[in-house]
């Protein structure tokens, strides 16, 4: 018989005085064979960066793994100084744990009680081998010529990480946009190592839009005269391309009320785009600093790979893709002024776990900040993810 899912409405909900975790260091995974990839190529070497916060029980089920969103990196909790090998893009905006509020003693993510692992995804710039990587083969980095990577090498690879852990079946799998994908995928693919399943604003395949808006950004950063088909480690960066990609995505990630308010009305406006146009309105301003940022501190290779992981991700949300999911329980947040995901993206796989008889609870976070939400409030997600992760939302 179907289990009845949950409709929770809630508003925020002060969270108790936690401690916070201190100053942390990344680690780093080599799989001691090379790694086939989902399109058949191999890559002879394979390395992930990863963090772990809190301690794996003696049972080691306890363990929590959180994959982060697009441009995320395994520094989800505490204070990270330097990762070694990207320096570079290490900027200050790096150094504190984007999930920090989310992930430490008493915490949305326990510490006391889970074992916390996040790992930069295959193909990004973090640590993790990826375009910027040397390529044994040449000697130089792979830039341009790296292999094209698809979700579940993604996924993949980091269960070779669990392997490596001796973590057999996860406490949880969590993830925010992008990670909520791939925490959905694993938990289908491999349900016997996955218990507790919580995707924050996430969906089940690419929308037309994402879809639409992945594309202009794919074409911003190739279209940079410095792009050089992706062979520019040796050159000037392609920034402008990148710059440009973030601005056409940051839109979705904060409403626009947000935006407009972040925008400070009192800066002076020198700054001209070509010859013949001065920025005219302090969003202006507000965009191009936010791209960028964001130019400085990530890798445009990576980024061409991780969109185009996303444009080539699709997870039915018909029954069967959660078939064997019964043993599982899955927490399902919307935020209700998310315009990167939607709302009806969620209710997708709520439907489709219901009719697969699936526990299954729904969340709809009221918030102004859109998307984003999931990054900055902690208090409209702790006590549910919590409750959940404690077994208390079982049948």
């Amino acid at each position: 018989m179907p289990c009845p899912y949950s409709y929770i409405f809630l508003t925020a909900i002060p969270l108790d005085t936690a401690m916070t975790i201190g100053p942390v260091e990344t680690q780093f995974f080599t799989l001691p064979h090379a790694f086939e990839l989902y399109s058949g190529e191999t890559l002879e070497q394979l390395t992930l960066a990863y963090e772990t916060y809190g301690k794996l029980n003696d049972e080691a089920d306890n363990a929590v793994l959180v994959f982060h969103a697009l441009t995320g990196s395994q520094h989800a909790a505490g204070y990270n100084p330097s990762v070694p090998g990207v320096e570079d893009l290490w900027t200050q905006e790096c150094h504190q744990g984007w999930w920090s509020n989310f992930i430490g003693p008493g915490l949305a993510i326990d510490t006391d009680r889970y074992f916390v692992i996040c790992a930069n995804y295959l193909g990004s710039c973090y640590g993790s081998t990826g375009p910027r990587s040397i390529n044994p083969k040449t000697g130089k980095p792979y830039g341009g010529s790296f292999p094209q990577i698809r979700a579940w090498d993604v996924v993949h690879s980091q269960l070779k990480l669990l392997d490596h852990l001796k973590i057999d079946q996860l406490h949880a799998v969590i993830g925010g946009s992008l990670g909520g994908m791939l925490s959905v995928l694993m938990a289908t693919r491999c349900p016997d190592r996955v218990r507790y399943v919580i995707p924050l604003a996430s969906g089940a395949e690419t929308t037309v839009l994402q879809r639409i808006l992945n594309f202009e950004q794919i074409i911003a950063v190739r279209n940079d005269p410095n792009f050089n088909n992706g062979d520019f480690y040796e050159g000037d960066p392609p920034h402008q391309g990148v710059t440009l990609a973030r601005i056409i995505a940051h839109k979705t990630f904060v409403s626009l009320n947000v935006l407009e308010k972040r925008a400070r009305q009192d800066i002076e406006i020198k700054e001209k785009i070509g010859n013949f146009y001065k920025l005219s309105h302090p969003i202006e301003s507000y965009m191009l600093y936010q791209g960028q940022k964001f130019a400085q501190r990530f890798d445009a290779n990576s980024y061409l790979r991780i969109l185009d992981f996303w444009q080539n991700y699709s997870l039915s949300s018909d029954t069967w893709a959660f078939a064997s999911c019964q043993a599982q329980e899955y927490l399902i947040f919307s935020i209700d002024s998310d315009v990167c995901f939607y709302p009806e993206e969620q209710m997708s796989i709520v439907d489709a776990l219901e009719k697969a008889g699936v526990q299954v609870t729904y969340i709809t976070v009221h918030s102004t900040k859109g998307h984003d939400s999931f990054l900055l409030e902690p208090e409209l997600y702790a006590p549910y993810i919590q409750f959940v992760l404690r077994g208390s939302g079982s049948a």
